[in-house]
C-alpha cells in the first residue's frame, strides 16, 4: 500500500511549528517580564516611596489626612517619584548599556506617567477614607475598590495626558486598550498599598501587613521602604497576570 505523503508531511510539519510557536510565546512572555521589571524598579517603587515621603511632610506641616492640602501633596509626591524614578533609570541605562536612549524622550514620557500618577496619588487617600468611613468593610473590600478607582484615576490622567502633551501619541480605540491595562496593574498597585495600614479593623483580614504594614515603631524611611515595596509588589502581581494570559500585542507592554 502507498503510504499517504501528505498526511506525513503534515504531521512532519506540524509538530514542528508548534515547538517554534511555544518557543516564541515563552520569549514574548519573558520579555513581557524583563519590562515589568524595568517599571517596578524605575517608577512603582519610587511612587509608593514618594507618596509616603509626601505624606511625612503633609503630616510635619499640620495638615490631617482628610483634607484636601494632603490629598494634593500626597498625590505630587508620588506623581514627581515617578519622574524622578524614570529620569534616574533611564539615564543610568543610557550610559552603562544603551546610548541610543533619548533622554529627552524620556523625560516626556516620564512627565506623562507622572501626571497620571499624580492622579492615582492625589485620589488615594480620599477614596480608602471614605471606604473605611464607616469601620464596616472588610479590607477585602476596602481594597478592591481602591484598586478600580485608583486604577480608573490613571486611566483618566493618561487619556488627558494624550489629549493635551503633543509629544505623546493622541488617544485612540487602539491605545485605550493598551492604557486600560497598564491602569489596571497600576489599580493593584494602589490596592496592595492599603496593605500597609495596620491601622484599619486592627489589621483584621489584612493579609498584607506581615510583609508591607506600616507600624507606630517603624522609622520614617522604613515607612518609605515598606510603602514602595508595597506599590511594587502589587504592579508586579497584576502585571504577571496579563503578561501570562494577554495575546500578543495586546499587553501594553508589547512593541
Amino acid at each position: 500500500t502507498t503510504p499517504d505523503l501528505s498526511q506525513q508531511r503534515g504531521r512532519t510539519l506540524f509538530f514542528p511549528e508548534t515547538g517554534i510557536q511555544t518557543a516564541r510565546k515563552e520569549t514574548m512572555v519573558l520579555a513581557r517580564f524583563a519590562t515589568t521589571m524595568e517599571v517596578v524598579v524605575s517608577k512603582l517603587f519610587p511612587a509608593g516611596a514618594g507618596w509616603q515621603a509626601a505624606s511625612i511632610v503633609a503630616d510635619g506641616m499640620g495638615h490631617a489626612a482628610d483634607s484636601a492640602q494632603f490629598a494634593a501633596i500626597t498625590g505630587a509626591g508620588d506623581g514627581l517619584a515617578v519622574v524622578a524614578g524614570h529620569t534616574t533609570y533611564y539615564t543610568i541605562k543610557k550610559v552603562v548599556y544603551d546610548p541610543k536612549i533619548s533622554l529627552g524622550g524620556e523625560l516626556g514620557t516620564a512627565v506623562w506617567l507622572g501626571a497620571a500618577a499624580t492622579c492615582s496619588g492625589g485620589l488615594w487617600q480620599p477614596l480608602v477614607n471614605t471606604l473605611q468611613a464607616a469601620d464596616k468593610l472588610p479590607f477585602e473590600i476596602v481594597f478592591a475598590g481602591t484598586w478600580l478607582g485608583c486604577g480608573t484615576a490613571f486611566l483618566g490622567g493618561l487619556r488627558v495626558g494624550r489629549m493635551i502633551m503633543p509629544w505623546v501619541g493622541g488617544p485612540t480605540n487602539a491605545n485605550m486598550g493598551t492604557d486600560a491595562a497598564l491602569s489596571m496593574a497600576i489599580g493593584g498597585a494602589s490596592a496592595f498599598f492599603v496593605g500597609t495600614d495596620v491601622a484599619y479593623l486592627a489589621g483584621q483580614g489584612n493579609f498584607l501587613k506581615p510583609l508591607v504594614g506600616i507600624e507606630d515603631i517603624d522609622a520614617d524611611l522604613v515607612g518609605c521602604v515598606k510603602a514602595g515595596s508595597s506599590t511594587a509588589l502589587g504592579f508586579a502581581v497584576a502585571q504577571a497576570a496579563q503578561n501570562i494570559t494577554y495575546p500578543k500585542g495586546e499587553a501594553w507592554c508589547d512593541p
